[in-house]
């Protein structure tokens, strides 16, 4: 028996709260809700744009069914490009990822990535925050 468009986004969502909550539990420290220092305001900055683009996703897909509208987006030239550019955004974070943590770490996070885009990225930001800015901003 198919999946209803209900069942395929509670699915969706449990899935990504699965990962989420593994990557926060595998990655915690103890200044990973600490905002305090220079680029506390930053680190601020991520964790609102995590939580609002979670909430923004969520409420999108109690309105739309995910796949039928992929479906049309592709089917336009503009929503081509856009995509394409979007994997390509992600391809390049991915790339960050595998400079701060190295190719097995790296593979762990891809399939999240491709399937949740931009909230796996955010979520990452957030968690490895110190070490993304010591690593690169030092």
């Amino acid at each position: 028996m198919p999946m209803s468009k209900s069942g395929r986004r509670h699915a969706l969502w449990g899935i990504y709260a699965a990962f989420a909550s593994y990557a926060i539990y595998t990655g915690w420290h103890e200044s990973m809700f600490q905002f305090g220092g220079p680029l506390g305001a930053l680190k601020i900055s991520i964790w609102a744009a995590l939580v609002g683009f979670l909430a923004y996703s969520i409420y999108c897909s109690s309105r739309e069914d995910l796949f039928r509208s992929i479906g049309v987006i592709t089917t336009m030239h503009w929503g081509r490009q856009i995509s394409a550019d979007l994997y390509l955004g992600l391809f390049v974070a991915m790339f960050f990822i595998y400079l701060n943590e190295g190719a097995v770490v790296a593979l762990i996070w891809l399939l999240p990535t491709l399937a949740f885009a931009n909230l796996s990225i955010l979520l990452y930001m957030a968690i490895n925050f110190e070490t993304i800015v010591t690593k690169f901003l030092s």
